[in-house]
C-alpha cells in the first residue's frame, strides 16, 4: 500500500470515524507498521490523531442533534428541559410568594 493509498484510505474512513472503534484504528496503523509503511511512533501519532477527530466527530455530531431536536421542539411549541425547568422554578417562586400573602 502506497503513501498515497493510505491517506486516501484515511480521508475515506473520516466520514465513519465516529463509529470507529480504537481497535480496528489500531489493527490498521499494527498492519501499515507490519508492511513497513510507517514507524510505530507514526502509528501511535495517526492512532492518538485518529481519537481525537472522533471525539470531535462525536461531540459535533451530538451538537447538531441538539440544535436539531431543539429547532424542532420550538416550532411544535413544546418546552426544553430548561425552559421547563425555569417555569418550574418560577412556579414555585410564585406558589411561595402567594403563601406568604394568606
Amino acid at each position: 500500500m502506497a503513501m498515497l493509498d493510505y491517506i486516501r484510505k484515511m480521508t475515506l474512513a473520516g466520514a465513519g470515524l465516529a463509529i470507529m472503534t480504537t481497535e480496528k484504528i489500531q489493527e490498521l496503523m499494527d498492519e501499515l507498521v507490519k508492511k513497513g509503511e510507517m514507524t510505530e511512533k507514526e502509528a501511535r501519532e495517526a492512532v492518538n490523531e485518529f481519537l481525537e477527530k472522533s471525539k470531535q466527530a462525536r461531540k459535533d455530531l451530538e451538537e447538531k442533534m441538539e440544535q436539531t431536536l431543539t429547532g424542532l421542539l420550538n416550532r411544535m411549541n413544546i418546552p426544553t428541559r430548561k425552559e421547563f425547568e425555569d417555569m418550574k422554578e418560577r412556579l414555585a417562586r410564585l406558589e411561595k410568594k402567594g403563601k406568604s400573602k394568606v
